[in-house]
């Protein structure tokens, strides 16, 4: 039996927006926009979390091959660090809205709060578990960051990013603390900015 939301709740020209990545303490956080064709169903369609990583990877295809408009976006970590993470992920979902390219009549934000978008938006707390176009952006979201810190797992060994995709685990924080700080992680975030102070520190007593 197929698990998901009600497809017959898709909107004619909503886009469903969402982001993933604001915990972590390395790499972009990643958000995408979605407009959905009322007259292709996606069967499955749920919160990222609660999808098998292979689930979410096959629903990845099909979004981007059914949807009417799709974009994905980001904010780098230069700017989380500049603005601020809220700011920042504010940003990164104006981005996303403003790439689609058939204009939604109304976005539907996930969470309690939307960017400043030039069309109707409203927020919806616990939004990717009741709008199948919120889900769908959570997918396209979430895919794209696991696949970039699986990438940045090879180009930063020690870290253990490919498992825990930079969010503070006891793995991440230990390596933080033993190898120091890599260009992708957020200096603003504390345990961060903590262990490059200690690495400063290091620096400073060996001159």
């Amino acid at each position: 039996m197929q698990i998901g939301l009600d497809f017959n709740l898709v909107e004619d020209l909503v886009a469903g927006v969402d982001e993933v990545g604001r915990g972590p303490l390395c790499g972009a956080v990643v958000t995408a926009a979605v407009i959905l064709d009322p007259a292709r169903p996606i069967l499955g369609l749920n919160d990222s979390k609660k999808l098998t990583e292979a689930r979410r990877e096959a629903l990845f295809d099909e979004i981007c091959e059914k949807a009417l408009s799709f974009c994905i976006a980001r904010a780098e970590v230069e700017e989380i660090d500049r603005l601020n993470i809220l700011h920042a992920t504010m940003l990164a979902m104006q981005r996303a809205v403003e790439g689609l390219h058939i204009t939604p009549k109304l976005a539907l934000i996930d969470g309690n709060r939307c960017p400043k978008l030039a069309v109707p938006a409203s927020p919806v707390v616990k939004g990717d578990s009741q709008v199948p176009a919120i889900a769908a952006a959570s997918i396209l979201a979430k895919v794209t960051r696991d696949r970039e810190m699986s990438a940045f797992e090879l180009i930063y060994p020690g870290y253990g990013i490919g498992g825990h995709k930079g969010y503070p685990t006891p793995v991440h924080l230990e390596a933080l603390a033993r190898l120091g700080p890599t260009p992708i992680h957020r200096r603003s975030f504390a345990p961060v900015r903590a262990a490059w102070e200690a690495r400063e520190g290091i620096t400073d007593s060996l001159i």
